[in-house]
């Protein structure tokens, strides 16, 4: 869940998903499936793990707030955009040991992952 719910992840779909009119597309195959992951420790998967329950708490102290209130840009509860901001700092530390500086940087990374995980090396 701590990917899905990742920055990083969000901006990997609007670029290879795309948008129907403000909604984004999105696609197993096209989306998920081409989502570049590095190989994940134990200690790894532990703190998204624990950064996707923290996410989670946040939004069931807000209960019976439904996904469209706890999202609304101008009304997100503050407790839950911290929860989303340290599972993004979990997950890009994963990626590159620090926070991405902006999404031209992710996509960067992303897609650097992604050539070489479809690249085939020749013998």
């Amino acid at each position: 869940m701590a990917l899905i719910a990742s920055r990083l992840h969000l901006v990997w779909i609007a670029t290879v998903c795309g948008k129907l009119k403000t909604d984004f597309r999105y696609s197993n195959t096209l989306g998920w499936n081409t989502f570049p992951v590095p190989k994940l420790t134990e200690k790894n998967r532990a703190d998204l793990t624990a950064a996707a329950e923290g996410i989670l708490l946040a939004r069931e102290a807000h209960f019976p707030a439904t996904i469209a209130d706890l999202y609304d840009p101008e009304k997100m509860p503050a407790n839950l955009r911290a929860a989303h901001d340290l599972g993004d700092e979990v997950l890009e530390r994963i990626y590159i040991g620090r926070r991405f500086r902006n999404d031209t940087e992710r996509l960067e990374k992303l897609f650097e992952m992604y050539t070489k995980m479809t690249t085939k090396v020749s013998a």
